[in-house]
């Protein structure tokens, strides 16, 4: 059985890199809990993408508190002191918040963000997937599902620049180690190998953890 330091590991990354195949990937190999954010109950979301800004803040709202919700109960659970891995932050909701939201709309969304982060725990770990733009629009076409069939290229290209930006400034995890993982030649679902490379780099990473 394999053995991490780190209880609380979040992976993350734009939409298609891989996030949630991964982490099924990395519970049964280390035999921990998984998180798994829920995406498909939106009901706001396949809108959203044929009409950003009328169903931004909508879509914003519902995530924020899905993920507030999940994450809470988990704390609650005491789901971060056994090891769990999550397939999201909630961190990231900002990410998405000033991407698509503006004006007051952003205000009244930080003035919520503000009050509901501080109940939820920082992971000890967080796995950053990147993959270029190109690469993000192959795996979300292959793997079809009908709301994200509308997701344009241009859309996909300032998302994954912002999450490039959010994880490029070290600031930003002060108390958390990051790791960063480029995932352009990885197939870590279909390639045992390329499953073992990550799985070193975690060991290794978290093994340096303080």
């Amino acid at each position: 059985m394999y053995s991490l330091k780190s209880k609380f590991i979040a992976i993350e990354g734009a939409i298609g890199v891989g996030k949630t195949s991964l982490v099924l990937q990395l519970s049964k190999r280390y035999q921990a809990r998984c998180i798994l954010e829920i995406v498909e109950e939106n009901p706001f979301l396949s809108r959203f993408y044929e009409d950003i800004k009328s169903y931004a803040f909508q879509t914003q709202i519902f995530f924020l508190l899905s993920r507030y919700d999940q994450q809470v109960k988990a704390a609650q659970q005491d789901l971060f002191r056994q090891l769990s891995f999550s397939d999201y932050m909630f961190a990231k909701d900002r990410i998405f918040a000033h991407l698509n939201l503006s004006g007051n709309e952003l205000k009244m969304y930080e003035h919520l963000y503000q009050i509901m982060c501080k109940d939820i725990p920082d992971p000890d770990l967080i796995i950053y997937l990147r993959a270029s733009t190109d690469i993000l629009m192959k795996r979300i076409m292959l793997r079809d599902r009908p709301f994200e069939r509308k997701i344009s290229y241009q859309y996909m290209e300032r998302l994954n620049q912002s999450y490039e930006n959010y994880f490029g400034r070290q600031e930003n995890f002060k108390e958390t180690k990051l790791l960063l993982i480029d995932t352009n030649e990885l197939d870590f679902v279909g390639n045992p190998k390329d499953l073992k490379y990550i799985c070193q780099k975690i060991d290794q990473t978290d093994q340096e953890r303080n």
